[in-house]
C-alpha cells in the first residue's frame, strides 16, 4: 500500500532536489525562529507570565 503524498509535499522536494544550495537557507531561517537554546530561567519567567484562558472564551459570567 503506498502512502499518500500532497502535490506540494511533491513540489517542494522535486524542488529541492534542482536547488541544493537552498537548504542552507532553510536552516538559517529554521535556526532564527525555532532552534534556539532556552535557559531555566527563560522558561520560568514565561511560565509565570502566562494568563490562564476562560473555559469558554466569550461567556461575561466566568
Amino acid at each position: 500500500m503506498a502512502m499518500y503524498e500532497s502535490d506540494h509535499t511533491k513540489f517542494m522536494r522535486e524542488w529541492m532536489e534542482k536547488h541544493p544550495e537552498q537548504r542552507d537557507e532553510q536552516k538559517k531561517g529554521r535556526a532564527l525562529w525555532w532552534d534556539k537554546p532556552q535557559s531555566v530561567e527563560e522558561q520560568k519567567r514565561v511560565a509565570t507570565a502566562r494568563v490562564p484562558v476562560k473555559p469558554y472564551y466569550y461567556d461575561i459570567n466566568n
